[in-house]
């Protein structure tokens, strides 16, 4: 679970990161990403029906992403409100193979630290 201050919390924040937000992906994962004007940078996980049926599934895609993004925050560049996007092939990865598939996504968007 992210901390209150990283959560983005209110579905029109999401609705407008993903509308307004610019986005990089790869084929099993991706983000949409919008410039804030905070401090820290605030994330959703979204995992749609498409990827599978069963909200056990779902639920573990989500908590496996948000455990990604929860230990990598201090590397990931602030100010930002992020969303991240799955695909029906997360399922199939191992939690090892979804780290590099974000952080990968995450480096090729500009929000990585180096």
């Amino acid at each position: 679970m992210f901390k209150q201050k990283n959560r983005l919390k209110k579905k029109l924040e999401v609705q407008g990161t993903v509308k307004k937000g610019k986005s990089v992906f790869d084929p099993v994962c991706g983000i949409k990403f919008l410039k804030n004007d905070l401090d820290e940078s605030r994330f959703a996980v979204v995992v749609g029906l498409k990827v599978h049926k069963s909200a056990v599934k779902r639920n573990r895609v989500k908590r496996q992403y948000r455990e990604v993004v929860r230990l990598h925050l201090d590397s990931i560049k602030p100010g930002f409100d992020v969303v991240l996007l799955t695909s029906a092939k997360a399922l199939e990865l191992t939690y090892v193979q979804k780290e590099e598939r974000l952080l990968a996504v995450f480096r090729k968007a500009g929000l990585w630290k180096d």
